[in-house]
Protein backbone atom coordinates (compact mmCIF):
# COMPACT_ATOMS: atom_id res chain seq x y z
CA UNK A 1 0.00 0.00 0.00
CA UNK A 2 1.56 3.74 -0.86
CA UNK A 3 1.43 6.12 1.78
CA UNK A 4 1.18 9.90 1.35
CA UNK A 5 1.20 11.01 4.93
CA UNK A 6 4.46 12.36 5.78
CA UNK A 7 5.12 9.38 8.91
CA UNK A 8 6.96 6.86 8.81
CA UNK A 9 9.84 4.23 10.52
CA UNK A 10 13.16 4.12 9.12
CA UNK A 11 14.58 0.50 10.35
CA UNK A 12 18.63 0.38 10.41
CA UNK A 13 19.46 -3.44 9.77
CA UNK A 14 23.07 -2.17 9.93
CA UNK A 15 21.87 -1.46 13.44
CA UNK A 16 21.04 -5.11 13.64
CA UNK A 17 23.74 -6.62 12.90
CA UNK A 18 25.69 -4.71 14.75
CA UNK A 19 23.77 -5.50 18.00
CA UNK A 20 23.05 -9.18 16.90
CA UNK A 21 27.36 -8.99 16.60
CA UNK A 22 27.71 -7.62 19.86
CA UNK A 23 25.40 -10.29 21.42
CA UNK A 24 26.79 -13.07 20.57
CA UNK A 25 30.16 -12.01 21.80
CA UNK A 26 28.16 -11.97 25.11
CA UNK A 27 26.91 -15.52 24.29
CA UNK A 28 30.70 -16.80 23.57
CA UNK A 29 30.47 -20.94 21.91
CA UNK A 30 26.25 -20.31 22.89
CA UNK A 31 24.28 -20.32 20.06
CA UNK A 32 21.80 -17.38 19.57
CA UNK A 33 18.02 -17.26 19.02
CA UNK A 34 16.69 -13.69 18.33
CA UNK A 35 13.45 -13.20 19.05
CA UNK A 36 11.11 -11.25 16.04
CA UNK A 37 7.94 -12.36 17.70
CA UNK A 38 5.28 -9.25 17.13
CA UNK A 39 6.58 -8.27 14.32
CA UNK A 40 9.85 -8.15 15.24
CA UNK A 41 8.92 -6.19 17.85
CA UNK A 42 7.22 -3.59 15.51
CA UNK A 43 10.45 -3.32 13.51
CA UNK A 44 8.98 -5.24 10.69
CA UNK A 45 9.33 -9.30 11.25
CA UNK A 46 10.11 -10.39 7.42
CA UNK A 47 12.75 -7.80 6.67
CA UNK A 48 14.72 -8.26 10.17
CA UNK A 49 14.52 -12.08 9.70
CA UNK A 50 15.93 -11.59 6.28
CA UNK A 51 18.61 -9.49 7.62
CA UNK A 52 19.19 -12.35 10.19
CA UNK A 53 19.32 -14.76 8.17
CA UNK A 54 22.00 -13.27 6.16
CA UNK A 55 23.83 -13.73 9.55
CA UNK A 56 23.16 -17.46 9.75
CA UNK A 57 21.54 -16.99 12.60
CA UNK A 58 20.91 -20.73 14.52
CA UNK A 59 16.89 -20.06 14.13
CA UNK A 60 14.48 -17.50 15.14
CA UNK A 61 11.51 -17.43 17.50
CA UNK A 62 8.05 -15.95 17.61
CA UNK A 63 5.30 -17.09 19.83
CA UNK A 64 2.52 -17.79 17.05
CA UNK A 65 1.78 -20.16 14.60
CA UNK A 66 0.71 -17.68 12.14
CA UNK A 67 3.62 -15.57 12.50
CA UNK A 68 6.23 -18.22 11.66
CA UNK A 69 3.89 -18.72 8.88
CA UNK A 70 4.30 -15.38 7.60
CA UNK A 71 7.97 -15.79 7.34
CA UNK A 72 7.94 -19.15 5.80
CA UNK A 73 5.60 -17.77 3.32
CA UNK A 74 8.11 -14.87 2.86
CA UNK A 75 10.64 -17.28 1.75
CA UNK A 76 12.20 -17.76 5.48
CA UNK A 77 14.28 -21.17 5.29
CA UNK A 78 15.77 -21.09 8.54
CA UNK A 79 14.22 -23.32 11.74
CA UNK A 80 11.09 -21.29 13.36
CA UNK A 81 10.50 -21.73 16.71
CA UNK A 82 7.07 -21.00 17.86
CA UNK A 83 6.78 -20.30 22.08
CA UNK A 84 2.96 -19.99 22.02
CA UNK A 85 2.36 -23.82 22.15
CA UNK A 86 0.01 -24.82 19.28
CA UNK A 87 -3.02 -22.65 19.55
CA UNK A 88 -5.45 -24.32 17.05
CA UNK A 89 -2.44 -25.69 14.81
CA UNK A 90 -2.14 -28.93 13.99
CA UNK A 91 0.89 -31.42 14.23
CA UNK A 92 0.14 -31.81 10.89
CA UNK A 93 0.61 -27.97 9.91
CA UNK A 94 3.56 -27.82 12.27
CA UNK A 95 5.31 -30.70 10.21
CA UNK A 96 3.89 -29.15 6.66
CA UNK A 97 5.94 -26.40 7.52
CA UNK A 98 8.95 -27.32 9.38
CA UNK A 99 8.02 -25.23 12.78
CA UNK A 100 9.12 -26.09 15.91
CA UNK A 101 6.60 -25.99 18.95
CA UNK A 102 6.89 -24.90 22.37
CA UNK A 103 4.67 -27.45 24.74
CA UNK A 104 3.66 -26.11 27.84
CA UNK A 105 0.59 -27.55 28.97
CA UNK A 106 -0.87 -31.42 29.03
CA UNK A 107 -3.61 -30.66 26.27
CA UNK A 108 -0.87 -30.13 23.55
CA UNK A 109 1.28 -32.82 24.59
CA UNK A 110 -1.48 -34.90 24.46
CA UNK A 111 -2.34 -33.64 20.74
CA UNK A 112 0.94 -34.60 19.75
CA UNK A 113 1.21 -38.16 21.14
CA UNK A 114 -1.95 -38.79 19.75
CA UNK A 115 -1.60 -37.64 16.50
CA UNK A 116 1.62 -39.91 15.51
CA UNK A 117 2.94 -36.82 12.89
CA UNK A 118 6.90 -37.11 12.82
CA UNK A 119 7.76 -33.57 14.90
CA UNK A 120 10.26 -31.90 16.58
CA UNK A 121 9.52 -30.05 19.42
CA UNK A 122 10.73 -28.31 23.37
CA UNK A 123 9.12 -28.11 26.89
CA UNK A 124 8.50 -25.10 28.57
CA UNK A 125 9.18 -25.30 32.25
CA UNK A 126 8.27 -23.04 34.59
CA UNK A 127 10.79 -21.92 37.10
CA UNK A 128 9.26 -19.11 38.56
CA UNK A 129 7.28 -17.12 36.24
CA UNK A 130 4.33 -18.53 36.77
CA UNK A 131 2.72 -18.42 33.40
CA UNK A 132 3.58 -21.17 31.07
CA UNK A 133 5.39 -24.45 31.42
CA UNK A 134 5.13 -27.69 33.62
CA UNK A 135 6.54 -27.62 36.49
CA UNK A 136 10.12 -28.88 37.37
CA UNK A 137 9.10 -32.51 39.07
CA UNK A 138 6.41 -33.00 36.68
CA UNK A 139 9.02 -33.42 33.79
CA UNK A 140 10.68 -36.97 34.44
CA UNK A 141 6.97 -38.60 33.91
CA UNK A 142 5.82 -36.49 30.75
CA UNK A 143 9.35 -37.70 29.64
CA UNK A 144 7.99 -40.96 30.31
CA UNK A 145 5.20 -40.42 28.01
CA UNK A 146 7.64 -38.84 25.24
CA UNK A 147 9.57 -41.87 25.34
CA UNK A 148 6.56 -44.21 24.32
CA UNK A 149 5.62 -41.72 21.38
CA UNK A 150 8.76 -42.92 18.76
CA UNK A 151 7.08 -40.20 16.07
CA UNK A 152 8.02 -37.88 18.80
CA UNK A 153 11.68 -35.78 19.01
CA UNK A 154 12.06 -33.97 22.05
CA UNK A 155 14.65 -31.17 20.83
CA UNK A 156 15.11 -29.25 24.05
CA UNK A 157 13.71 -28.06 27.58
CA UNK A 158 13.64 -24.34 28.26
CA UNK A 159 12.50 -21.55 30.67
CA UNK A 160 11.84 -17.91 31.29
CA UNK A 161 13.23 -15.32 33.79
CA UNK A 162 10.92 -13.42 35.26
CA UNK A 163 12.84 -10.59 37.05
CA UNK A 164 16.34 -10.60 34.83
CA UNK A 165 15.51 -6.97 34.10
CA UNK A 166 15.66 -6.11 38.07
CA UNK A 167 18.74 -5.12 40.09
CA UNK A 168 18.18 -8.38 42.58
CA UNK A 169 19.80 -10.89 40.88
CA UNK A 170 18.52 -13.24 43.74
CA UNK A 171 15.12 -14.43 41.90
CA UNK A 172 16.84 -14.95 38.78
CA UNK A 173 19.06 -17.27 40.38
CA UNK A 174 16.74 -18.88 42.06
CA UNK A 175 15.22 -19.96 38.95
CA UNK A 176 18.61 -20.79 37.03
CA UNK A 177 19.16 -23.19 40.08
CA UNK A 178 15.95 -24.59 39.67
CA UNK A 179 16.80 -25.17 36.20
CA UNK A 180 20.15 -26.83 36.25
CA UNK A 181 19.15 -29.02 39.48
CA UNK A 182 16.42 -30.69 36.78
CA UNK A 183 18.90 -30.58 33.93
CA UNK A 184 21.21 -32.64 36.59
CA UNK A 185 18.78 -34.71 37.33
CA UNK A 186 17.55 -35.77 34.08
CA UNK A 187 21.04 -36.53 33.14
CA UNK A 188 21.50 -38.63 35.86
CA UNK A 189 18.59 -40.75 34.71
CA UNK A 190 20.17 -40.96 31.38
CA UNK A 191 18.62 -38.44 29.84
CA UNK A 192 19.87 -37.36 26.56
CA UNK A 193 18.19 -33.56 25.47
CA UNK A 194 19.90 -32.09 22.51
CA UNK A 195 19.57 -28.63 24.12
CA UNK A 196 19.05 -26.28 27.33
CA UNK A 197 18.29 -22.49 27.26
CA UNK A 198 17.17 -20.23 29.75
CA UNK A 199 18.77 -16.28 28.58
CA UNK A 200 16.88 -13.95 28.09
CA UNK A 201 18.41 -10.18 26.63
CA UNK A 202 19.30 -8.92 30.47
CA UNK A 203 20.84 -12.44 31.77
CA UNK A 204 22.58 -12.60 27.99
CA UNK A 205 23.98 -9.32 28.07
CA UNK A 206 25.49 -10.43 31.82
CA UNK A 207 26.72 -13.46 31.07
CA UNK A 208 23.91 -15.00 33.03
CA UNK A 209 24.03 -18.56 30.05
CA UNK A 210 25.11 -20.71 33.30
CA UNK A 211 25.85 -23.88 31.06
CA UNK A 212 23.30 -23.39 28.50
CA UNK A 213 23.19 -24.09 24.99
CA UNK A 214 21.02 -20.93 23.66
CA UNK A 215 20.30 -17.53 24.22
CA UNK A 216 17.34 -15.58 23.54
CA UNK A 217 17.85 -12.14 22.97
CA UNK A 218 14.59 -9.91 22.26
CA UNK A 219 14.63 -6.26 23.10
CA UNK A 220 18.45 -5.71 23.08
CA UNK A 221 18.34 -6.85 19.33
CA UNK A 222 16.31 -3.68 18.38
CA UNK A 223 18.96 -1.64 20.31
CA UNK A 224 16.82 -1.30 23.68
CA UNK A 225 18.12 -2.13 27.29
CA UNK A 226 16.27 -4.34 29.64
CA UNK A 227 17.74 -2.06 32.14
CA UNK A 228 19.63 1.18 32.30
CA UNK A 229 22.51 -0.61 34.71
CA UNK A 230 22.91 -2.67 31.60
CA UNK A 231 24.22 0.22 29.14
CA UNK A 232 27.86 -0.04 30.68
CA UNK A 233 27.82 -3.58 29.55
CA UNK A 234 27.14 -3.53 25.88
CA UNK A 235 26.81 -1.04 23.17
CA UNK A 236 23.33 -1.16 21.71
CA UNK A 237 22.51 0.58 18.65
CA UNK A 238 18.82 1.93 18.42
CA UNK A 239 17.16 0.97 14.98
CA UNK A 240 14.03 2.50 14.59
CA UNK A 241 13.44 6.14 13.85
CA UNK A 242 9.83 7.69 13.83
CA UNK A 243 9.63 10.94 12.17
CA UNK A 244 6.85 13.13 11.15
CA UNK A 245 6.63 16.16 9.79
CA UNK A 246 4.29 19.66 10.79
CA UNK A 247 1.26 19.99 7.93
CA UNK A 248 -0.16 22.87 9.75
CA UNK A 249 1.57 25.97 11.65
CA UNK A 250 -0.47 28.60 13.56
CA UNK A 251 -0.68 31.59 15.69
CA UNK A 252 -2.50 31.67 18.68
CA UNK A 253 -2.92 34.63 21.15
CA UNK A 254 -2.65 34.35 24.99
CA UNK A 255 -5.51 32.01 26.04
CA UNK A 256 -6.42 30.17 23.36
CA UNK A 257 -8.06 26.71 24.39
CA UNK A 258 -6.23 24.02 22.13
CA UNK A 259 -7.51 20.24 20.92
CA UNK A 260 -9.82 18.12 22.24
CA UNK A 261 -11.20 19.12 26.15
CA UNK A 262 -9.30 22.22 26.26
CA UNK A 263 -6.86 20.31 28.53
CA UNK A 264 -4.51 23.57 27.67
CA UNK A 265 -4.55 26.93 26.87
CA UNK A 266 -2.13 29.33 25.51
CA UNK A 267 -0.24 31.19 28.63
CA UNK A 268 1.43 32.99 26.20
CA UNK A 269 1.09 33.92 22.72
CA UNK A 270 2.21 30.83 21.39
CA UNK A 271 3.01 29.70 17.70
CA UNK A 272 1.12 25.96 17.10
CA UNK A 273 2.24 22.98 15.20
CA UNK A 274 0.43 20.58 14.00
CA UNK A 275 2.37 17.07 13.08
CA UNK A 276 0.73 14.25 11.26
CA UNK A 277 0.30 11.74 13.69
CA UNK A 278 -1.87 10.44 16.31
CA UNK A 279 -2.69 7.43 18.32
CA UNK A 280 -4.03 5.24 15.52
CA UNK A 281 -0.30 5.14 14.26
CA UNK A 282 0.46 4.30 17.95
CA UNK A 283 1.71 7.89 19.60
CA UNK A 284 -0.38 7.25 23.02
CA UNK A 285 -2.71 9.55 23.77
CA UNK A 286 -0.84 9.68 27.18
CA UNK A 287 1.34 12.30 25.51
CA UNK A 288 -1.20 14.67 25.90
CA UNK A 289 0.15 17.79 27.90
CA UNK A 290 3.58 16.02 28.48
CA UNK A 291 5.20 14.17 25.48
CA UNK A 292 8.24 16.17 23.41
CA UNK A 293 9.41 15.39 19.96
CA UNK A 294 11.98 16.89 18.00
CA UNK A 295 11.72 19.89 15.63
CA UNK A 296 14.67 21.59 14.58
CA UNK A 297 17.18 19.90 16.57
CA UNK A 298 15.20 20.86 19.71
CA UNK A 299 12.96 19.47 21.98
CA UNK A 300 9.41 20.44 21.24
CA UNK A 301 6.39 20.06 23.96
CA UNK A 302 2.90 18.01 23.14
CA UNK A 303 0.07 20.00 24.22
CA UNK A 304 -3.26 19.69 24.23
CA UNK A 305 -4.57 16.07 23.67
CA UNK A 306 -3.05 13.61 21.48
CA UNK A 307 -5.69 13.24 18.49
CA UNK A 308 -6.65 9.89 16.54
CA UNK A 309 -4.48 11.28 13.08
CA UNK A 310 -2.22 14.23 14.66
CA UNK A 311 -0.71 15.75 17.48
CA UNK A 312 -0.22 19.87 19.19
CA UNK A 313 3.16 20.82 19.63
CA UNK A 314 4.42 24.35 20.50
CA UNK A 315 7.04 25.58 18.63
CA UNK A 316 6.50 29.59 20.03
CA UNK A 317 10.82 29.06 20.82
CA UNK A 318 11.51 27.11 17.54
CA UNK A 319 11.32 30.16 15.24
CA UNK A 320 12.94 28.71 12.67
CA UNK A 321 10.15 25.74 12.19
CA UNK A 322 8.12 25.66 9.11
CA UNK A 323 5.54 24.29 7.48
CA UNK A 324 7.05 20.79 6.01
CA UNK A 325 9.22 20.81 8.37
CA UNK A 326 10.63 17.10 10.29
CA UNK A 327 9.12 16.25 13.81
CA UNK A 328 10.97 13.07 14.84
CA UNK A 329 9.31 11.36 17.65
CA UNK A 330 11.68 8.71 18.01
CA UNK A 331 15.66 8.86 17.62
CA UNK A 332 17.88 11.24 16.41
CA UNK A 333 17.96 15.03 14.93
CA UNK A 334 20.71 17.42 14.92
CA UNK A 335 22.67 16.08 17.95
CA UNK A 336 19.28 15.50 19.87
CA UNK A 337 17.98 12.00 20.91
CA UNK A 338 14.75 10.73 22.15
CA UNK A 339 15.02 6.91 23.14
CA UNK A 340 12.26 4.44 23.71
CA UNK A 341 13.10 4.03 27.04
CA UNK A 342 12.66 8.14 27.58
CA UNK A 343 9.50 7.63 25.95
CA UNK A 344 8.57 4.70 28.06
CA UNK A 345 9.42 6.38 30.87
CA UNK A 346 7.34 9.80 30.80
CA UNK A 347 4.05 7.32 30.43
CA UNK A 348 5.19 4.58 32.91
CA UNK A 349 5.57 1.77 30.46
CA UNK A 350 8.41 -0.16 29.01
CA UNK A 351 10.10 0.54 25.19
CA UNK A 352 8.72 -3.22 24.33
CA UNK A 353 5.65 -1.45 24.37
CA UNK A 354 6.75 1.66 22.45
CA UNK A 355 8.19 -0.12 19.60
CA UNK A 356 5.12 -2.75 19.14
CA UNK A 357 2.45 -0.04 19.67
CA UNK A 358 3.83 1.36 16.47
CA UNK A 359 0.34 0.66 14.31
CA UNK A 360 0.64 -1.20 10.62
CA UNK A 361 -0.65 1.86 9.10
CA UNK A 362 3.12 3.60 9.73
CA UNK A 363 5.21 2.54 6.78
CA UNK A 364 8.53 0.49 7.58
CA UNK A 365 11.30 2.23 5.30
CA UNK A 366 14.30 -0.08 5.77
CA UNK A 367 18.03 0.96 5.52
CA UNK A 368 20.38 -1.87 4.61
Amino acid sequence: MNSYRPSYCEINLAALRHNLRELQKKAGIASLLPMIKANAYGHGAVNVAQALMEEKVKGLGVALFEEALQLREAGIKCELFCFGGLLGASPQDFFHHQITPVIFQPKDLKILIQEKVELSFQLKVDTGMGRLGFFSDEIPAILAQIEKAPHLKLQGLLTHLARADENDPQPSQNQIENFLSLKKLLRQKGKNIPCYHLANSAALIEKRLNQTDWARPGIALYGAYPHERLQKNIQLQPLLAWKSQIISLKDFPSGSPLSYGATFICPRPSRIAVMALGYADGYSRQFSNCGKVLVCGQKAPVVGRVCMDLTLIDVTDIPQAQLGSEVVVLGKQQGEELKAEELAQKINTISYEIFCGISARVPRVYLK
